[in-house]
């Protein structure tokens, strides 16, 4: 299979934020069949869905890959179990999430496993979008035909919803992760 473009979106609102970002960094570098080559900045963000909880750290990773969907969501999964994470309820707390968000020019839609791509509720999400766009701004969303920059625009970075929190984790943590 050749390499796919793919994106994936990191969070987590529990214990070292940072370090359990990191960590799913490194779980999926290690990874068979998938290549990450960089990273957005980290993002300290309001919490989605459920609001009663503590803030997140957020980032978007550019790849490539030659596993499939499916596969790539297996190792995310996997990913995140490794570092500790427990299903706990829909938008809750958790240690770390990675989320499949676009893979090449794609449209996938399978309910067991819960699969989309592009995920679905990427495009109401600054904590998705703001990070995404500062990667991957003339990548063009494959159902709605418009860049990322463009989809991103509808948030405003001048309110606490989304903050700049750190650099590229890429740049900081990759060589001795």
């Amino acid at each position: 299979m050749d390499e796919i473009e793919t994106y994936l979106g990191l969070g987590s609102n529990l214990g070292d934020r940072l370090e359990n970002i990191r960590q799913g960094l490194h779980l999926l570098r290690q990874a068979r069949g998938l290549t990450v080559e960089v990273s957005s900045s980290i993002y300290e963000t309001k919490p989605w869905g459920y609001i009663n909880q503590p803030r997140f750290l957020n980032c978007a990773i550019k790849c490539s890959t030659s596993l499939t969907p499916l596969e790539l969501l297996q190792l995310a999964k996997r990913s995140e179990t490794r570092i500790g994470r427990q299903h706990t309820f829909r938008y809750g707390p958790r240690l770390v999430d990675i989320d499949l968000l676009l893979y090449g020019d794609q449209v996938i839609s399978i309910d067991n496993p819960d699969l989309h791509i592009p995920h679905l509720k990427m495009t109401e999400r600054a904590f998705v979008m703001i990070p995404l766009a500062e990667i991957a701004p003339t990548y063009n969303h494959p159902i709605l035909n418009t860049e990322i920059l463009e989809l991103s625009s509808q948030f405003a970075t001048s309110n606490d919803d989304v903050i700049l929190w750190s650099d590229p984790i890429c740049t900081k943590y990759f060589d001795d992760a």
